[in-house]
């Protein structure tokens, strides 16, 4: 049984949410204590977090961040927020989805399943490398290396560099990434795609490959 942590301080959200993934025969967890989520991820262990971002003590932004630093779990932030750059935030702190305040309870729980079930298979992937201009994808431990260096990837990017890796010098379109992102879900914001890419952008060009992922504009991305 997916083990699914809930992390809301409004009591109706909450237990509106939590009855939804019974139903659907998740084991909730539901965060009590709102200065001490990391170690109730620690001691339960869940397969995926729902993260608000307006919380008591800090907010889920924070939290996603101390989560990130010890796992790689999927992170569905809800929030009433609006802007674009509360989705940028999200997205680049570590999350894996945002879903906006008042949601449909059959669209969550659809982002849910496809969430685990994709990271269930990433997570079976069979061991594996890849390498092309001195940068080196392990699949196993989804990390990246160039020389001494290296970096973790989140699941998006292992996806998206995986994909563009597997088609060397190949155009790979924004509706492709975008299926193989999220093959299950319709209500994804165009601009996801753009933060998932730019931030593993900037991963590579840390290790010292600047223009590892070439932008064709109107026709998608490719590595030459």
């Amino acid at each position: 049984m997916y083990k699914v942590m809930i992390v809301e301080d409004d009591d109706k959200i909450r237990r509106i949410v939590a009855d939804m993934l019974k139903k659907w025969q998740y084991d909730v967890i539901e965060v009590a204590k709102f200065d001490q989520v990391l170690t109730t991820f620690e001691n339960n262990q869940p397969h995926l977090v729902l993260l608000d971002i307006n919380l008591p003590v800090f907010d889920g932004y924070y939290w996603c961040q101390q989560i990130r630093s010890i796992s790689k779990v999927p992170i569905i932030f809800l929030s009433s927020r609006t802007q674009n750059m509360d989705v940028i935030m999200a997205i680049n702190m570590g999350g894996d989805d945002f879903v906006q305040k008042p949601f449909d309870l059959d669209v969550l729980a659809a982002k849910v399943s496809a969430l685990l079930r994709r990271n269930h298979a990433y997570q079976d992937e069979s061991s594996m490398q890849l390498t092309h201009q001195n940068l080196v994808f392990y699949l196993t431990n989804s990390s990246i290396q160039v020389g001494e260096q290296t970096s973790l990837l989140s699941r998006n990017e292992f996806i998206i560099l995986q994909l563009m890796m597997s088609h060397i010098g190949k155009i790979i379109s924004r509706d492709d990434l975008m299926q193989a992102l999220w093959k299950d879900e319709q209500f994804v914001d165009d601009n996801t795609l753009t933060v998932n890419v730019n931030r593993l952008r900037r991963k590579i060009a840390t290790l010292g490959l600047e223009a590892f992922i070439v932008t064709r504009k109107g026709m998608g991305y490719l590595i030459e």
